[in-house]
Protein backbone atom coordinates (compact mmCIF):
# COMPACT_ATOMS: atom_id res chain seq x y z
CA UNK A 1 0.00 0.00 0.00
CA UNK A 2 1.42 3.39 -0.94
CA UNK A 3 1.52 6.43 1.30
CA UNK A 4 -1.23 8.05 -0.78
CA UNK A 5 -3.52 5.06 -0.54
CA UNK A 6 -4.31 5.42 3.18
CA UNK A 7 -5.00 9.14 2.66
CA UNK A 8 -7.31 8.36 -0.25
CA UNK A 9 -9.07 5.74 1.84
CA UNK A 10 -9.53 8.14 4.74
CA UNK A 11 -10.96 10.79 2.44
CA UNK A 12 -13.22 8.16 0.90
CA UNK A 13 -14.65 7.01 4.21
CA UNK A 14 -15.20 10.64 5.24
CA UNK A 15 -17.16 11.09 2.01
CA UNK A 16 -19.28 8.01 2.77
CA UNK A 17 -20.04 9.23 6.30
CA UNK A 18 -21.04 12.63 4.96
CA UNK A 19 -23.24 11.01 2.31
CA UNK A 20 -25.11 9.07 4.99
CA UNK A 21 -25.86 12.28 6.88
CA UNK A 22 -26.76 14.17 3.70
CA UNK A 23 -29.02 11.41 2.38
CA UNK A 24 -30.96 11.30 5.63
CA UNK A 25 -31.25 15.02 6.38
CA UNK A 26 -31.99 16.11 2.80
CA UNK A 27 -34.64 13.54 2.00
CA UNK A 28 -36.38 13.61 5.41
CA UNK A 29 -37.29 17.27 5.09
CA UNK A 30 -37.72 17.30 1.32
CA UNK A 31 -40.07 14.32 1.06
CA UNK A 32 -42.20 15.59 3.95
CA UNK A 33 -42.60 18.99 2.27
CA UNK A 34 -43.48 17.43 -1.09
CA UNK A 35 -46.04 15.08 0.45
CA UNK A 36 -47.63 18.01 2.29
CA UNK A 37 -47.83 19.97 -0.97
CA UNK A 38 -49.51 16.93 -2.54
CA UNK A 39 -52.26 17.19 0.08
CA UNK A 40 -51.30 14.28 2.35
CA UNK A 41 -51.89 14.64 6.08
CA UNK A 42 -49.44 14.16 8.93
CA UNK A 43 -50.40 10.50 9.37
CA UNK A 44 -49.43 9.64 5.78
CA UNK A 45 -46.25 11.71 6.00
CA UNK A 46 -45.32 9.89 9.22
CA UNK A 47 -46.07 6.54 7.63
CA UNK A 48 -43.79 7.36 4.72
CA UNK A 49 -41.00 8.39 7.10
CA UNK A 50 -41.43 5.07 8.91
CA UNK A 51 -40.60 3.28 5.63
CA UNK A 52 -37.05 4.57 5.97
CA UNK A 53 -36.79 2.77 9.30
CA UNK A 54 -38.22 -0.38 7.71
CA UNK A 55 -35.39 -0.34 5.16
CA UNK A 56 -32.84 0.17 7.94
CA UNK A 57 -34.20 -2.70 10.02
CA UNK A 58 -34.37 -5.08 7.04
CA UNK A 59 -30.80 -4.35 5.97
CA UNK A 60 -29.56 -4.86 9.54
CA UNK A 61 -30.42 -8.56 9.12
CA UNK A 62 -28.94 -8.91 5.61
CA UNK A 63 -25.78 -6.80 5.67
CA UNK A 64 -23.40 -9.02 7.72
CA UNK A 65 -23.81 -11.82 5.14
CA UNK A 66 -24.02 -9.66 2.01
CA UNK A 67 -20.84 -7.71 2.70
CA UNK A 68 -18.75 -10.89 2.92
CA UNK A 69 -19.95 -12.02 -0.51
CA UNK A 70 -19.89 -8.66 -2.27
CA UNK A 71 -17.12 -6.77 -0.46
CA UNK A 72 -17.09 -3.38 1.23
CA UNK A 73 -16.11 -1.27 -1.78
CA UNK A 74 -18.75 -2.77 -4.08
CA UNK A 75 -21.42 -2.65 -1.37
CA UNK A 76 -20.74 1.04 -0.75
CA UNK A 77 -20.73 1.83 -4.48
CA UNK A 78 -23.97 -0.13 -4.88
CA UNK A 79 -25.59 1.71 -1.95
CA UNK A 80 -24.53 5.10 -3.33
CA UNK A 81 -25.87 4.10 -6.75
CA UNK A 82 -29.19 3.01 -5.26
CA UNK A 83 -29.44 6.23 -3.23
CA UNK A 84 -28.69 8.32 -6.33
CA UNK A 85 -31.24 6.43 -8.44
CA UNK A 86 -33.93 6.61 -5.75
CA UNK A 87 -33.46 10.35 -5.17
CA UNK A 88 -33.67 10.99 -8.93
CA UNK A 89 -36.79 8.82 -9.20
CA UNK A 90 -38.86 10.53 -6.50
CA UNK A 91 -39.80 13.64 -8.56
CA UNK A 92 -40.32 11.53 -11.70
CA UNK A 93 -43.11 9.42 -10.18
CA UNK A 94 -46.55 11.04 -10.11
CA UNK A 95 -48.03 8.18 -8.08
CA UNK A 96 -47.34 9.04 -4.44
CA UNK A 97 -47.92 5.48 -3.23
CA UNK A 98 -44.77 4.44 -5.12
CA UNK A 99 -42.78 6.74 -2.83
CA UNK A 100 -43.29 4.24 0.00
CA UNK A 101 -41.20 1.36 -1.51
CA UNK A 102 -38.68 3.96 -2.70
CA UNK A 103 -38.30 5.15 0.88
CA UNK A 104 -37.61 1.55 1.98
CA UNK A 105 -34.82 1.30 -0.61
CA UNK A 106 -33.39 4.61 0.55
CA UNK A 107 -33.41 3.41 4.16
CA UNK A 108 -31.62 0.19 3.19
CA UNK A 109 -28.97 2.15 1.25
CA UNK A 110 -28.49 4.50 4.19
CA UNK A 111 -27.94 1.56 6.54
CA UNK A 112 -25.21 0.21 4.27
CA UNK A 113 -23.44 3.59 4.22
CA UNK A 114 -23.89 3.99 7.98
CA UNK A 115 -22.51 0.59 8.96
CA UNK A 116 -19.73 0.17 6.42
CA UNK A 117 -18.37 3.69 6.89
CA UNK A 118 -18.09 2.95 10.62
CA UNK A 119 -16.33 -0.35 9.98
CA UNK A 120 -14.07 1.15 7.31
CA UNK A 121 -13.03 4.00 9.63
CA UNK A 122 -12.25 1.52 12.40
CA UNK A 123 -10.14 -0.63 10.06
CA UNK A 124 -7.98 2.38 9.12
CA UNK A 125 -7.11 3.20 12.74
CA UNK A 126 -4.75 1.76 15.31
CA UNK A 127 -5.60 1.25 18.96
CA UNK A 128 -3.62 4.38 19.84
CA UNK A 129 -5.62 6.57 17.44
CA UNK A 130 -8.97 4.76 17.30
CA UNK A 131 -10.98 7.34 19.27
CA UNK A 132 -9.63 10.21 17.17
CA UNK A 133 -10.48 8.32 13.98
CA UNK A 134 -14.03 7.67 15.13
CA UNK A 135 -14.31 11.31 16.25
CA UNK A 136 -13.40 12.45 12.73
CA UNK A 137 -16.00 10.02 11.39
CA UNK A 138 -18.74 11.35 13.68
CA UNK A 139 -17.84 14.95 12.84
CA UNK A 140 -18.06 14.15 9.12
CA UNK A 141 -21.45 12.48 9.59
CA UNK A 142 -22.72 15.51 11.54
CA UNK A 143 -21.43 17.77 8.77
CA UNK A 144 -23.42 15.68 6.30
CA UNK A 145 -26.53 16.22 8.41
CA UNK A 146 -25.89 19.97 8.25
CA UNK A 147 -25.48 19.87 4.45
CA UNK A 148 -29.06 18.71 3.86
CA UNK A 149 -30.73 21.92 5.06
CA UNK A 150 -27.97 23.90 3.32
CA UNK A 151 -28.83 22.31 -0.03
CA UNK A 152 -32.49 23.14 0.49
CA UNK A 153 -31.68 26.74 1.40
CA UNK A 154 -29.67 27.16 -1.81
CA UNK A 155 -31.79 25.34 -4.42
CA UNK A 156 -35.18 25.44 -2.65
CA UNK A 157 -37.51 22.59 -1.80
CA UNK A 158 -39.81 22.71 -4.83
CA UNK A 159 -39.45 20.68 -8.00
CA UNK A 160 -36.85 18.12 -8.99
CA UNK A 161 -33.73 20.27 -8.42
CA UNK A 162 -32.99 19.35 -4.77
CA UNK A 163 -33.51 15.65 -5.49
CA UNK A 164 -31.18 15.82 -8.49
CA UNK A 165 -28.53 17.70 -6.52
CA UNK A 166 -28.55 14.99 -3.85
CA UNK A 167 -28.43 12.32 -6.55
CA UNK A 168 -25.49 13.99 -8.26
CA UNK A 169 -23.51 14.25 -5.01
CA UNK A 170 -24.10 10.54 -4.34
CA UNK A 171 -22.84 9.64 -7.84
CA UNK A 172 -19.70 11.74 -7.37
CA UNK A 173 -19.03 9.95 -4.07
CA UNK A 174 -19.51 6.57 -5.81
CA UNK A 175 -17.00 7.53 -8.53
CA UNK A 176 -14.47 8.52 -5.87
CA UNK A 177 -14.93 5.25 -3.95
CA UNK A 178 -14.38 3.35 -7.21
CA UNK A 179 -10.89 4.83 -7.57
CA UNK A 180 -8.14 2.15 -7.45
CA UNK A 181 -6.26 4.38 -4.99
CA UNK A 182 -8.97 3.74 -2.39
CA UNK A 183 -8.21 0.64 -0.34
CA UNK A 184 -11.09 -1.18 1.39
CA UNK A 185 -10.75 -3.86 4.11
CA UNK A 186 -11.76 -7.46 3.55
CA UNK A 187 -13.00 -10.38 5.66
CA UNK A 188 -11.66 -13.82 6.44
CA UNK A 189 -14.98 -15.50 7.20
CA UNK A 190 -18.70 -14.70 7.18
CA UNK A 191 -20.58 -13.64 10.27
CA UNK A 192 -23.49 -15.67 11.60
CA UNK A 193 -26.28 -14.51 13.85
CA UNK A 194 -29.22 -12.14 13.96
CA UNK A 195 -29.13 -8.55 15.27
CA UNK A 196 -30.29 -9.94 18.63
CA UNK A 197 -27.13 -12.04 18.80
CA UNK A 198 -24.93 -9.02 18.20
CA UNK A 199 -26.91 -6.91 20.67
CA UNK A 200 -26.02 -9.42 23.38
CA UNK A 201 -22.34 -9.13 22.47
CA UNK A 202 -22.25 -5.35 23.05
CA UNK A 203 -25.22 -4.31 25.23
CA UNK A 204 -23.70 -1.03 26.47
CA UNK A 205 -22.99 0.09 22.90
CA UNK A 206 -26.60 -0.70 21.99
CA UNK A 207 -27.81 1.39 24.92
CA UNK A 208 -25.63 4.29 23.76
CA UNK A 209 -27.09 4.13 20.25
CA UNK A 210 -30.68 3.92 21.51
CA UNK A 211 -30.19 6.96 23.76
CA UNK A 212 -28.41 8.88 21.00
CA UNK A 213 -31.19 8.24 18.48
CA UNK A 214 -34.00 8.93 20.95
CA UNK A 215 -32.59 12.25 22.15
CA UNK A 216 -31.44 13.34 18.69
CA UNK A 217 -34.84 12.82 17.09
CA UNK A 218 -36.64 14.25 20.12
CA UNK A 219 -34.44 17.34 20.01
CA UNK A 220 -35.05 17.85 16.30
CA UNK A 221 -38.78 17.62 16.95
CA UNK A 222 -39.20 19.59 20.16
CA UNK A 223 -36.20 21.74 21.15
CA UNK A 224 -37.34 24.78 19.16
CA UNK A 225 -40.89 24.36 20.47
CA UNK A 226 -39.59 24.06 24.03
CA UNK A 227 -37.59 27.29 23.63
CA UNK A 228 -40.62 29.11 22.18
CA UNK A 229 -42.69 28.04 25.19
CA UNK A 230 -40.03 29.61 27.41
CA UNK A 231 -40.29 32.94 25.60
CA UNK A 232 -37.82 32.67 22.70
CA UNK A 233 -38.74 34.10 19.30
CA UNK A 234 -39.40 31.37 16.75
CA UNK A 235 -36.49 32.36 14.49
CA UNK A 236 -33.99 32.35 17.36
CA UNK A 237 -35.38 29.11 18.74
CA UNK A 238 -34.72 27.29 15.47
CA UNK A 239 -31.06 28.39 15.63
CA UNK A 240 -30.51 26.39 18.81
CA UNK A 241 -30.28 23.12 16.89
CA UNK A 242 -27.61 24.65 14.65
CA UNK A 243 -25.63 25.70 17.72
CA UNK A 244 -25.87 22.18 19.14
CA UNK A 245 -24.85 20.68 15.79
CA UNK A 246 -21.78 22.93 15.55
CA UNK A 247 -20.71 21.77 19.00
CA UNK A 248 -21.25 18.16 17.95
CA UNK A 249 -18.91 18.68 14.98
CA UNK A 250 -16.15 20.80 16.52
CA UNK A 251 -15.81 19.07 19.89
CA UNK A 252 -15.47 15.51 18.61
CA UNK A 253 -11.77 15.79 17.75
CA UNK A 254 -10.68 17.06 21.21
CA UNK A 255 -12.90 14.43 22.84
CA UNK A 256 -11.32 11.76 20.62
CA UNK A 257 -7.82 13.00 21.43
CA UNK A 258 -8.59 12.85 25.16
CA UNK A 259 -10.07 9.36 24.83
CA UNK A 260 -6.84 8.07 23.29
CA UNK A 261 -4.99 9.32 26.40
CA UNK A 262 -7.24 7.85 29.13
CA UNK A 263 -9.68 5.06 29.87
CA UNK A 264 -12.43 5.39 27.26
CA UNK A 265 -15.27 3.98 29.34
CA UNK A 266 -14.39 6.35 32.19
CA UNK A 267 -14.66 9.26 29.75
CA UNK A 268 -17.97 7.88 28.43
CA UNK A 269 -19.37 7.98 31.96
CA UNK A 270 -18.11 11.53 32.49
CA UNK A 271 -19.76 12.67 29.25
CA UNK A 272 -23.03 10.90 30.15
CA UNK A 273 -23.12 12.61 33.56
CA UNK A 274 -22.26 15.99 31.99
CA UNK A 275 -25.02 15.55 29.40
CA UNK A 276 -27.56 14.67 32.11
CA UNK A 277 -26.62 17.66 34.27
CA UNK A 278 -26.59 19.93 31.24
CA UNK A 279 -30.11 18.89 30.27
CA UNK A 280 -31.33 19.48 33.83
CA UNK A 281 -29.89 23.01 33.62
CA UNK A 282 -31.94 23.95 30.54
CA UNK A 283 -34.93 25.41 32.46
CA UNK A 284 -32.68 28.00 34.13
CA UNK A 285 -30.04 28.58 31.44
CA UNK A 286 -32.56 29.26 28.66
CA UNK A 287 -33.38 32.55 30.41
CA UNK A 288 -30.02 33.87 29.12
CA UNK A 289 -29.24 33.68 25.36
CA UNK A 290 -25.47 33.75 25.91
CA UNK A 291 -25.52 30.96 28.48
CA UNK A 292 -27.92 28.98 26.29
CA UNK A 293 -25.64 29.01 23.26
CA UNK A 294 -22.59 28.11 25.36
CA UNK A 295 -24.39 25.27 27.12
CA UNK A 296 -25.94 23.80 23.96
CA UNK A 297 -22.62 24.00 22.11
CA UNK A 298 -20.90 22.03 24.88
CA UNK A 299 -23.89 19.74 25.43
CA UNK A 300 -24.02 18.78 21.75
CA UNK A 301 -20.34 17.84 21.84
CA UNK A 302 -20.65 15.83 25.06
CA UNK A 303 -23.81 14.03 24.01
CA UNK A 304 -22.53 13.02 20.56
CA UNK A 305 -19.16 12.20 22.14
CA UNK A 306 -20.81 9.29 23.97
CA UNK A 307 -21.68 7.71 20.64
CA UNK A 308 -18.24 8.44 19.21
CA UNK A 309 -16.43 6.75 22.08
CA UNK A 310 -18.70 3.71 22.07
CA UNK A 311 -17.81 3.21 18.40
CA UNK A 312 -14.14 3.22 19.41
CA UNK A 313 -14.71 0.87 22.37
CA UNK A 314 -16.57 -1.65 20.20
CA UNK A 315 -13.96 -1.32 17.44
CA UNK A 316 -11.17 -2.18 19.88
CA UNK A 317 -12.91 -5.35 21.10
CA UNK A 318 -14.29 -6.86 17.89
CA UNK A 319 -13.17 -7.20 14.30
CA UNK A 320 -13.96 -8.57 10.85
CA UNK A 321 -17.47 -9.56 9.85
CA UNK A 322 -18.43 -9.80 13.52
CA UNK A 323 -17.80 -6.06 13.91
CA UNK A 324 -19.95 -5.41 10.83
CA UNK A 325 -22.72 -7.43 12.50
CA UNK A 326 -22.43 -5.36 15.68
CA UNK A 327 -22.45 -2.08 13.76
CA UNK A 328 -25.48 -3.32 11.78
CA UNK A 329 -27.24 -4.17 15.04
CA UNK A 330 -26.41 -0.64 16.23
CA UNK A 331 -28.19 0.65 13.12
CA UNK A 332 -31.15 -1.58 14.00
CA UNK A 333 -31.23 -0.16 17.54
CA UNK A 334 -30.87 3.37 16.16
CA UNK A 335 -34.09 2.86 14.20
CA UNK A 336 -35.91 1.71 17.33
CA UNK A 337 -34.62 4.66 19.35
CA UNK A 338 -35.55 7.11 16.58
CA UNK A 339 -39.10 5.80 16.60
CA UNK A 340 -39.46 5.85 20.40
CA UNK A 341 -37.69 9.14 21.20
CA UNK A 342 -40.20 11.68 19.84
CA UNK A 343 -43.13 9.73 21.29
CA UNK A 344 -41.65 9.61 24.80
CA UNK A 345 -40.46 13.22 24.63
CA UNK A 346 -43.86 14.44 23.47
CA UNK A 347 -45.56 12.55 26.28
CA UNK A 348 -43.10 14.06 28.79
CA UNK A 349 -43.80 17.59 27.51
CA UNK A 350 -47.52 17.03 27.95
CA UNK A 351 -46.96 16.01 31.57
CA UNK A 352 -44.68 18.91 32.54
CA UNK A 353 -43.50 22.26 31.08
CA UNK A 354 -39.87 21.11 31.26
CA UNK A 355 -40.62 17.56 30.17
CA UNK A 356 -38.07 17.65 27.33
CA UNK A 357 -35.24 18.50 29.72
CA UNK A 358 -36.33 15.80 32.16
CA UNK A 359 -36.61 13.23 29.36
CA UNK A 360 -33.10 13.97 28.02
CA UNK A 361 -31.55 13.92 31.48
CA UNK A 362 -33.33 10.68 32.42
CA UNK A 363 -32.18 9.00 29.20
CA UNK A 364 -28.55 10.00 29.85
CA UNK A 365 -28.72 8.79 33.46
CA UNK A 366 -30.28 5.52 32.35
CA UNK A 367 -27.39 5.02 29.94
CA UNK A 368 -24.91 5.86 32.71
CA UNK A 369 -26.51 3.14 34.84
CA UNK A 370 -26.27 0.70 31.93
CA UNK A 371 -22.49 1.15 31.79
CA UNK A 372 -22.25 -0.05 35.39
CA UNK A 373 -24.53 -3.03 34.74
CA UNK A 374 -22.62 -3.89 31.55
CA UNK A 375 -19.30 -3.84 33.39
CA UNK A 376 -20.60 -6.32 35.96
Amino acid sequence: MTIAAPLSSRIAVIAVAMMFGLTYSLTAALIALDLARAGLGEAWIGANAAMHAVGVLAMAFLLPRLVVRIGIRRMVILALGVAAAVMATFPALPLIWLWFPLRILLGAASEVLFVLSEYWTNSLSTEATRARAMAAYTAAMSLGFAMGPLVLSVVGSAGAAPFLVGSGIALLAALFIASPRVVAPGFDKPSHGSPLHFMRLAPVAMAAVAVNAAIETAGLSFLALYAVQLGWAEGEATQLMSCMLVGAILLQLPIGWLADKMDRMALVRILALAAALGALAWPWVLASPVLTYVLLFCWGGAFVGIYTLMLAVVGSRFGGAELVGIYAAMGFVWGIGALAGPVLAGFSMELAPHGLAVFCAAACLAFLASTRIGRR
